[in-house]
């Protein structure tokens, strides 16, 4: 295999014990710097330039993208993707991890446990915004700080306040985050390559510090993960598009708490602390999937005219709701069942014989006017609850 990595610090510890497993299993593997792409764009030949010169055929490429290169970065992950080039870091997974609002944003739509978060912009949101998560202490994060940096805890109301509206004026963008208060001073970093969890450290902050990262002076060590945290890792990184990711996670009352999904998680914590062979198990599976990946199904299918990818959820009232996918008449309608979504299980090229539900999603290709015919009009989602919101002090509008 002819892999390439994509690092700006070819001495770094986890590009260099990346580069020793792909040694170790005997591929042809070169560091590249990122920022020395060129890309080509014409029609039906997208095209890569390294250093001047047009790029060699490579059969894999694993992306260690930095934070301020992020858009460029995506960009050229992209351009492989375009040549067929296999990654186990999608560019749409780098970009919707690097974004803490966006990647909380992906995140709150399914049954994963997260800190109940507020974004807000007006000065006069900002206490309401704290109220509804809890009340102070809170976390204020910054949307782009990494390794801890940007993270503060406000113990009372008014100094988050004060915090918050010295951060807006400086122009930076910030979240609002319940304070896990069991889960003061450490948290859980899971590193899942493909379909499983290889190894997990628990790290804990040092004296007079709440932030955990090994690079603010924690202390990590081992752990072994029980079911619950194991599978939250695992389908975290799925929805999120990457197949290798450090998923950091808060121990709370009520079971694991996704903090964090990194699309470039660092080596040197967590081998040191499990003695696991964790780069080993990067380069197995990027060696297992080269010669068979995955795809964009929307991007690939939807190129058909007329035909596309779209998710039908099952309503009570759904003419589906009670027969079999085989007795539904979907693929008499040219609509083919690609997975079946139901509660926290994913059921991938489901069962002809398989009864549908209530609540079931199905991702569904085919005829794009006979899958819009499925669809129940629009409802309002319900809330579980309804909060009373402060009154505006610019008067009553239409959101």
């Amino acid at each position: 295999m002819k892999l390439a990595i994509l690092s700006r610090a070819p001495d770094a510890y986890s590009t260099r014990r990346l580069r020793e497993a792909a040694e170790a299993q005997g591929h042809d593997v070169r560091i590249l710097d990122t920022l020395k792409f060129s890309i080509e764009l014409e029609t039906g030949e997208p095209d890569l330039w390294y250093a001047g010169r047009r790029l060699q055929a490579y059969d894999a490429v694993i992306p260690r993208i930095g934070a301020s290169i992020t858009p460029y970065g995506t960009a050229v992950v992209r351009q492989f993707e375009q040549l067929d080039v296999y990654t186990p870091s999608s560019s749409h997974g780098i970009a919707n991890s690097r974004d803490k609002l966006r990647a909380l944003q992906i995140l709150s739509r399914h049954d994963i446990g997260i800190p109940h978060t507020m974004f807000v912009r007006r000065r006069q949101d900002v206490l309401p915004a704290i109220a509804r998560v809890g009340g102070a202490p809170v976390i204020i994060k910054l949307l782009e700080g990494t390794q801890g940096v940007g993270v503060i805890l406000a113990e009372t109301e008014k100094v988050a306040e004060a915090i918050i509206e010295t951060l807006q004026k400086a122009e930076r963008d910030v979240l609002i985050q319940k304070f896990v208060g069991e889960s003061s001073g450490r948290d859980i970093r899971a590193f899942v390559v493909g379909d499983r969890v290889v190894a997990a450290m628990r790290r804990t902050a040092r004296a007079g510090d709440f932030r955990s990262n090994v690079h603010r002076g924690g202390v990590a060590e081992a752990v072994d993960l029980d079911e619950s945290y194991r599978d939250t890792a695992i389908r975290a990184a799925q929805i999120m598009g990457l197949k290798i990711a450090g998923v950091d996670m808060l121990e709370g009352k009520d079971g694991p708490q996704v903090m964090e999904v990194n699309s470039s998680p660092g080596l040197e914590g967590i081998e040191t602390s499990t003695q696991l062979d964790v780069a080993g198990a990067v380069m197995d599976f990027v060696g297992r999937q080269v010669s068979f990946p995955e795809l964009d199904v929307r991007q690939r299918l939807s190129v058909s005219a007329h035909y596309g990818v779209t998710e039908l959820h099952l309503g009570e009232q759904s003419e589906l709701v009670g027969t079999s996918i085989g007795d539904s008449g979907l693929r008499a309608r040219d609509i083919v069942v690609l997975t079946l979504h139901r509660g926290t299980t994913v059921i991938p090229n489901p069962r002809e014989s398989r009864v549908l539900e209530v609540d079931d999603r199905l991702l569904c290709f085919g005829k794009l006017e006979a899958m819009r015919d499925l669809v129940p009009a629009h409802r309002r989602r319900k809330r579980s609850r309804v909060r009373p919101l402060a009154p505006d002090p610019e008067g009553p509008g239409t959101p």
